[in-house]
């Protein structure tokens, strides 16, 4: 990988059902090598509870786990690309509107609705995005389709990049996937 040189490394986190060694975050962090990468757990799952934090608790993890990541590194905090699978993305993206600061976000699988509910989006902080983003999504996965990201991603109001893998939730090409990041992240 040949990074932008205003991306200085990229802080993972997993979805609600699995942990910093999900595999698709490993293989992520294995494509962008030699960039700086950190996989974290939310608080939840190092307590060994089954049930997500809330946002507050988890968005607060997140910003001093990456707090703690850029200032190991001695790079500034807007150089950090914040990303994650479903629960972990949405987190982030729910840290950037709040003002957490980033080079862009990489949102795997973002669960855009909860399955079969349409008329729940996840969208309320879309508006407070400001960063590059990319969604990286199974064509079938029931947590929004195209169509449906369709009329949610104009509101993010940086440049947002689209790629649509086959398979569902958990697109199983990880190579395709990795592929599709490391191209976005030399682009930022």
């Amino acid at each position: 990988m040949i990074p932008s040189p205003h991306v200085g490394a990229l802080l993972l986190t997993p979805g609600a059902g699995g942990g910093r060694d999900n595999r698709t975050l490993v293989a992520l962090a294995d494509a962008v090598d030699p960039l700086p990468c950190l996989r974290m757990d939310f608080p939840y799952r190092i307590a060994g509870r089954r049930a997500p934090d809330r946002a507050p608790v988890a968005i607060a993890h997140l910003a001093e786990q990456a707090a703690r990541f850029v200032a190991e590194l001695g790079i500034e905090p807007d150089r950090l690309v914040l990303g994650g699978r479903s629960y972990g993305g949405r987190m982030c993206s729910m840290a950037v509107a709040q003002g957490l600061p980033a080079a862009g976000l990489v949102l795997l699988s973002y669960p855009l609705h909860p399955p079969g509910r349409p008329d729940k989006p996840r969208v309320e902080h879309f508006p407070g995005i400001k960063v590059p983003v990319l969604f990286v999504s199974g064509e079938k996965d029931p947590f929004g389709s195209p169509t449906e990201f369709a009329g949610y991603v104009g509101d993010i109001a940086g440049p947002v990049t689209q790629a649509w893998l086959p398979g569902g939730h958990d697109p199983k090409s990880d190579a395709r996937l990795t592929a599709v990041v490391d191209e976005w992240l030399a682009t930022l």
